[in-house]
């Protein structure tokens, strides 16, 4: 009788501390997929950090380039058809490039490709001679062109040629300023999707949204696409010409 009681002792024994450890097992099985988890979520994060990155690391890092080196016309190729057949001289010196009045057009045509959206073109013109624009931009606004007029109709107006098919001179762009001779203007054109905005001497003239709007150049300016700077009948000068692609937000 003694011997069957300590066997059932040991048996009753044996089933309490088996239990526990069944018990324990299953629950370091749920902690084990709890780990798992956690990895399978953070490998999925870092492979879509690597393909998409931050906006804010695209923003930090826009590129600009000189298009002018102060030199040469390196980059630039002088306009000769149409109404910049008869041209004047074109040439650099003091590190300025320096356009004689045509009859009636003079114009200057970056090689290159320039951005067609998401960009600031930045320059410093100044009238050398003659009363009619001494700067008129020709630019890409996504697929169309535009113009922009500076000191044109008369010396004075400013404004882009054209919006929905309307001139500079008669457009919601249009407005007017007196321009003094041999004297330097800075001019920044920014292009981005939905509006373009233009400064002078960081008074800012233009504020267009572009929005439903068209775009167009007079036949005139066709010889400028896709960037050129060209006068009408008035001798310019130019010097520090840049372009700074935007970052995209």
């Amino acid at each position: 009788m003694l011997f069957l009681r300590v066997l059932c002792i040991v048996l009753l024994t044996m089933a309490t501390v088996t239990e526990p450890v069944h018990a324990g097992r299953g629950k370091r099985r749920r902690c084990c997929c709890c780990r798992v988890e956690p990895v399978r979520v953070s490998s999925e994060t870092r492979a879509t950090a690597l393909t998409h990155k931050p906006s804010t690391e695209v923003s930090s890092s826009p590129q600009t380039q000189n298009l002018f080196d102060g030199k040469t016309l390196t980059g630039w190729k002088i306009a000769d058809k149409f109404t910049f057949d008869a041209h004047g001289d074109v040439r650099v010196r003091d590190g300025k490039i320096e356009l004689a009045a045509g009859s009636p057009a003079t114009g200057i045509v970056w090689a290159g490709q320039p951005p067609r959206r998401d960009y600031e073109l930045s320059l410093e013109a100044m009238r050398t001679d003659g009363s009619d624009f001494f700067c008129g931009v020709t630019f890409p606004v996504g697929k169309e062109y535009c113009s922009l007029i500076i000191g044109g109709w008369g010396g004075g107006l400013v404004g882009l040629s054209n919006v929905d098919s309307i001139a500079a001179n008669e457009n919601e762009t249009t407005n007017y300023q007196e321009f003094e001779e041999n004297k330097w203007y800075r001019i920044r054109l920014r292009v981005v999707t939905g509006r373009i905005d233009v400064w002078i001497d960081n008074q800012q003239v233009i504020k267009l949204e572009t929005a439903n709007r068209g775009f167009d150049i007079w036949w005139e300016q066709e010889p400028m696409r896709p960037l050129g700077i060209a006068t009408w009948y008035t001798g310019a000068a130019f010097r520090d010409i840049s372009i700074r692609r935007l970052a995209e937000e």
